[in-house]
């Protein structure tokens, strides 16, 4: 990329990639190559995998919870 300037998330390293989600530019530790994004809209986009993520879910009365 041939533009210089600071990361729009750590406002301390170069920036090396633009999100192709939200089109910030960002440094080489805040892009997902795999992903194409940035890491904020990596990790807005990731949905948990079985088992993760769900043990801290605040459920209403009688909503995910099982009678025997």
């Amino acid at each position: 990329m041939s533009v210089s300037g600071l990361c729009e998330i750590c406002e301390a390293a170069t920036i090396e990639d633009q999100c192709d989600r939200c089109g910030r530019l960002v440094c080489e530790d805040h892009y997902d190559r795999e992903t194409g994004l940035c890491t904020d809209c990596a990790a807005e986009t990731r949905r948990p995998t079985d088992g993760e993520g769900n043990e801290d879910r605040d459920y209403p009365d009688g909503v995910g919870e099982y009678e025997f």
